[in-house]
């Protein structure tokens, strides 16, 4: 499958996953949904690892064997587990206190910062019709931080707003370091998604464990059927993401900003389930984003 679809595919998810997570944080206390959401990837990975160890990987279909690793590997695998997961715990944080409609295209800005490190470091280099798109796709995510102040959301005085800013920047280093795993080190899709998942849970245990020791009276947790969907809805996002990330010719600095239209699922969902305001303001962000997203896959597509 093109790599351009399955980004598109990918966001889809990202946007569904986007509502599970503010459904399961609203009114909930973060650390816990975090550790039961990582929990929930680990369960889904731990069968498929058994399998790749029976026989060879012969037990598994191919594309979801994991392959065996070194310590180094692992160290590797590791690293990519704490750089993510610091990022969704700013996310986490941020999105409890912030309007879902808000809160996701500042996260969805992420690509500017992948853009620039693609293209100053890694020697990616777009077309001049893809910059064009690119560059009206980040002109209607840094409008939506115009709407924010229509809603009392002062960008550089609110600490939730921060929080989304260091949630994405991390993002960003998270997108980059993928392809370095992906296409440098030559790391299997299936391999990366599990080893990520499962250090992802002692990531989060001390958040959790603080949690409970010192916050769960004044801050309680309600269990809510969407926290696990919210590792299931990432995991398959995330699945269609390394994948297209692996395609031959593939680019991070169009990925990111491709996938990053999930934005979109989430606007709607703010709108009819929360109620937010401002929707036509951000109705017209939407609609230069996707004019910019047009613009990329034009330029994109095979000739």
């Amino acid at each position: 499958m093109n790599w351009l679809v399955l980004s598109l595919l990918s966001s889809l998810f990202l946007g569904l996953y986007e509502i599970a997570k503010k459904e399961s944080l609203r009114g909930n206390a973060v650390p816990p949904v975090l550790f039961f959401n990582v929990l929930t990837s680990t369960l889904v990975y731990l069968p498929i690892l058994l399998l790749s160890q029976v026989g060879g990987g012969s037990m598994a279909p191919e594309w979801l064997v994991v392959d065996p690793l070194t310590w180094r590997d692992h160290g590797f695998l590791a690293a990519k587990s704490l750089l993510a997961g610091s990022s969704w715990i700013f996310a986490s944080f941020a999105l409890k206190h912030l309007p879902v409609s808000i809160a996701a295209p500042i996260r969805a800005s992420s690509p500017f910062v992948t853009i620039l490190v693609a293209v100053v470091f890694m020697r990616e280099r777009p077309t001049p019709g893809q910059w064009a798109g690119i560059g009206v796709v980040l002109t209607a995510f840094y409008a939506f931080s115009l709407v924010g102040r229509k809603e009392g959301l002062v960008f550089h005085r609110n600490r939730w707003i921060a929080c989304m800013a260091m949630a994405t920047i991390l993002g960003a280093c998270s997108a980059l370091y993928d392809k370095y795993l992906l296409n440098t080190c030559g790391y299997r899709t299936a391999t990366v998604q599990a080893w990520f998942s499962i250090y992802l849970v002692p990531v989060m245990l001390p958040l959790l464990l603080h949690w409970y020791l010192r916050q769960r009276r004044h801050s309680p947790f309600e269990w809510r059927w969407s926290i696990p969907m919210i590792a299931l809805l990432l995991l398959v996002s995330d699945f269609m993401y390394f994948y297209s990330v692996e395609q031959p010719g593939a680019l991070i600095s169009l990925i990111s900003p491709l996938r990053r239209t999930s934005v979109i699922i989430a606007f709607v969902a703010g709108i009819r389930l929360y109620g937010e305001q401002n929707w036509k303001a951000k109705a017209i962000c939407i609609a230069a984003m996707m004019l910019g997203i047009g613009i990329i896959t034009g330029f994109s597509l095979p000739k």
